[in-house]
């Protein structure tokens, strides 16, 4: 619902401190600032959901990396759907719902370059947020593009009860897996990978994984889409037959870290299997989608595709719902409702 009168200002979280290891209460402020003044090609929106993503965690510290780092006393970003409450453009009206890069804030003053008009008919606000937003293409890149994935692969699922896991293994079935097996860290969520229609699944804390995967996958396998890192890539190494592939992901295991992890002890591996392990940033590959958000609507609409998201209420729970994000409190997308 639209305010009575135009704001002038909003809440909104900044970044109070950076985060020496797992990120704190103290490193967040909730604050509120004037909104600038509506200039021509702009619009106000009111933001009605927003997005909590692991790789903030390393926009917060001070380091070169792909994206720029967040900087001390200045809100935080990350993906929000809202509604356009006024404008100056002559492309978005008021009324419409646009995706955008400005969360951590209840308004936001947008330019029009930088916003998507959305249908929320057809799907959700929150669904642009996850499975037909950035972690929904980033399954769909990784396994099609730089995984390379064929009909009748193997694939084994890092972080499988997650946003971007749980899609990644529902994509590959609808694509023609021989069989998809997933790793997560619960029974609860072990059992709903398995309604998800995966094969197999396994909880990583009741066990070695490189013996836990092995059970899972005891003839091997041809795709590891790594959410992980650590000893889930050492497993997937060991496990991948030859010509084996790796989308490298995230490693959500090292993010907290407070010193450069080891690598996998068996890296020479990939030597004698001819691997291919690829890295690979979501940004550079928007060009796939609108491949993907076609083909994802489809399987959205006939239940190909389903999409779990866990819900936190109010921009003052936002950095909790981060904090939590990353300690696995979420099966599939973290949303937080503004």
């Amino acid at each position: 619902m639209a305010p009575t009168q135009t704001p002038t200002e909003t809440r909104q979280i900044v970044l109070a401190a950076r985060p020496h290891g797992t990120p704190t209460d103290e490193n967040f402020r909730l604050e509120t600032a004037v909104l600038p003044t509506l200039q021509s090609g702009q619009v106000l929106v009111q933001n009605e959901v927003m997005s909590v993503d692991p790789y903030m965690r390393g926009r917060m510290n001070d380091t070169k990396s792909y994206i720029p780092p967040f900087q001390i006393d200045e809100p935080l970003e990350g993906a929000a759907v809202g509604t356009v409450i006024a404008s100056e453009s002559d492309s978005i009206t008021v009324g419409d719902h646009v995706l955008h890069s400005l969360g951590w804030r209840e308004f936001a003053v947008v330019d029009d370059a930088a916003a998507t008009v959305v249908d929320v008919d057809a799907a959700a606000a929150s669904k642009y947020l996850g499975i037909l937003g950035m972690p929904g293409l980033t399954a769909y890149v990784g396994l099609t593009e730089i995984a390379k994935f064929k009909k009748g692969d193997v694939v084994f699922v890092s972080g499988a009860a997650g946003a971007v896991g749980s899609a990644v293994g529902q994509i590959a079935k609808a694509l023609g897996a021989s069989k998809v097996i997933g790793s997560a860290g619960s029974a609860e969520k072990i059992a709903r990978v398995k309604e998800l229609g995966f094969d197999e699944a396994f909880n990583y804390k009741e066990g070695d994984v490189n013996e836990l995967l092995q059970k899972a996958a005891p003839d091997g396998i041809d795709v590891y889409y790594d959410n992980v890192g650590g000893d889930h890539l050492q497993a997937a190494i060991g496990a991948l037959r030859k010509y084996g592939r790796v989308a490298m992901c995230g490693a959500i295991s090292q993010y907290n870290a407070t010193k450069p992890e080891p690598g996998p002890t068996n890296l020479f591996m990939a030597v004698g299997k001819e691997l291919n392990l690829r890295g690979f940033i979501v940004g550079n590959h928007y060009d796939l989608a609108p491949e993907f958000l076609e083909q994802a609507v489809q399987w959205l609409q006939d239940g190909t595709l389903q999409a779990d998201e866990t819900f936190r209420d109010g921009l003052e729970n936002a950095p909790q719902a981060f904090i939590d994000l990353l300690g696995g409190a979420n099966t599939g997308k973290m949303i937080v409702r503004l």
